[in-house]
């Protein structure tokens, strides 16, 4: 059954429009509340669930937490605030709190204008389906009051954030450290702003920080991982060995080498896999989505390591992970999850693994991306006027046309957007004049059935 409220990674929206308003998210706040309270059954006589509840550092989280702690207080749940945390960091003190949900305020990394809720389960993972239509349910209804006696407390969390860069730290090895390396870090004026510093600078890494002072209204501004052009000028002014960029909420993760070069999250996420295949501790194969380059299916596919494709999307990967009773997974934009350290996808753990695979190997990022160079991928988007179908025979025609120029050596993808009506065209291969010109055919078909 489709849902009325929530997307593939919580709600979210324009600050001020529906449903990112101040009353719908106080019935959020209750909705949630309620399922919460109904699916205890462990809990003492009068005791209260938990929830905590964390924000990244845009300006209208203080208004939005305000709201989600009345509708849960009034729904006679607890909420435990913890301020300005990563996404991830709330997946690890909601298991680490024993709280029976997590709730993040963040729209990730999209303008501070935006903004969202998301919801970890008690096991630090996203709700079940069931769970969101549940929640979505009593969304449907008035929303009421319990009686004050039963009602919920609000408590604030002083020491979320060293709680956090002691779990990541710890999963770094105990006898390794990060000495003599100078790294930079992007914090995209985020969520990591204070934790992820400490993290490195304690491993024993020379910080240099920057999108390190948010102020509610410049989180993702030209910083981070959406802008990493920032970060690979500051790597090269510095002299640093590398640099990270981290998105506004600190689950995505890009890395810079010394010499500027960019590298994405296919690139990383084999950075992982070859330190751990070199040592035997590989468990199954590797998760990618549909827009996974090629180039990271080859490069297994020589070491022989299964691979597989799951929706865009970090909750598609994990449903494939779990699914395969794999460990290791993650899309192009920096979504990397690893589920022997973490439940969630974390930027930070993800960084300090690819630096554990860099020092174990004794290569630096820029000598290990000539371990995988990725190949030309040509994305265009054709906005339709109406809905277009995709299996009529001169786009099937186009699509077979171009998969038989390109053979075993590229792939084709044609997606509708799920957000906006623009069918999504991809194309990559190894010939990038060839992939270009695939690209712009393909478009051309779907742009003149559109008219």
């Amino acid at each position: 059954m489709a849902k009325k409220y929530f997307g593939t990674d919580g709600i979210r929206g324009k600050v001020g429009e529906y449903p990112i308003t101040p009353e719908f998210v106080m019935r959020l706040g209750y909705a949630a509340g309620r399922v919460f309270v109904g699916l205890q059954n462990n809990l003492a006589k009068g005791a209260h669930p938990a929830v905590l509840i964390g924000k990244d550092p845009r300006i209208s989280g203080y208004m939005l937490e305000a709201a989600l702690e009345a509708g849960l207080t009034a729904a006679g749940v607890n909420a435990l605030m913890t301020g300005p945390m990563p996404t991830p960091a709330i997946a690890y003190l909601t298991c680490a709190l024993r709280a029976q949900a997590g709730i993040v305020i963040s729209a990730s990394h999209n303008p501070y204008y935006d903004n969202g809720i998301k919801f970890f389960s008690s096991a630090g993972e996203k709700l079940t389906d069931e769970v969101e239509h549940a929640i979505e349910a009593e969304l449907d209804k008035p929303m009421d009051v319990i009686d004050s006696a039963q009602l919920g407390k609000a408590k604030r969390i002083d020491d979320a954030a060293g709680r956090y860069i002691e779990f990541c730290k710890s999963t770094f090895p105990n006898d390794m450290d990060l000495r003599g390396l100078k790294i930079v870090l992007d914090c995209a004026n985020g969520a990591t702003y204070h934790v992820a510093p400490p993290v490195f600078h304690e491993l024993g890494a020379e910080v240099i920080a920057i999108g390190n002072q948010p102020n509610g209204m410049n989180i993702n501004l030209n910083v981070g991982s959406t802008h990493p052009e920032a970060l690979q000028k500051a790597v090269v002014e510095h002299q640093a060995d590398l640099g990270i960029a981290f998105d506004g909420d600190g689950d995505r993760v890009l890395m810079v080498a010394a010499n500027g070069e960019l590298l994405d999250g296919d690139q990383l996420l084999y950075i992982i896999v070859l330190g751990l295949y070199a040592k035997g501790k590989l468990k199954g194969g590797v998760a990618g989505t549909l827009m996974t380059n090629l180039a990271l299916e080859h490069a297994l596919q020589k070491h022989q390591i299964p691979f597989g494709r799951a929706n865009v999307g970090d909750r598609y990967v994990l449903e494939l992970l779990k699914e395969k009773n794999w460990q290791l997974g993650g899309e192009s934009s920096g979504h990397i999850l690893t589920l022997d350290k973490h439940t969630s996808g974390d930027a930070i753990i993800a960084a300090l693994q690819v630096l554990h695979a860099l020092k174990q190997s004794g290569k630096t990022l820029a000598q290990m991306s000539k371990e995988i160079p990725l190949y030309p991928q040509v994305l265009i988007n054709v906005t339709t006027k109406h809905k277009i179908n995709l299996q009529s025979p001169e786009i099937q025609s186009a699509v077979k046309q171009a998969k038989d120029e390109l053979k075993d050596a590229g792939r084709v993808l044609l997606r509708a957007s799920g957000t906006e009506p623009k069918i999504r065209v991809m194309v990559e291969g190894q010939d990038a004049a060839l992939v270009q010109k695939l690209a712009e055919c393909i478009a051309a078909v779907v742009e003149s059935q559109s008219n």
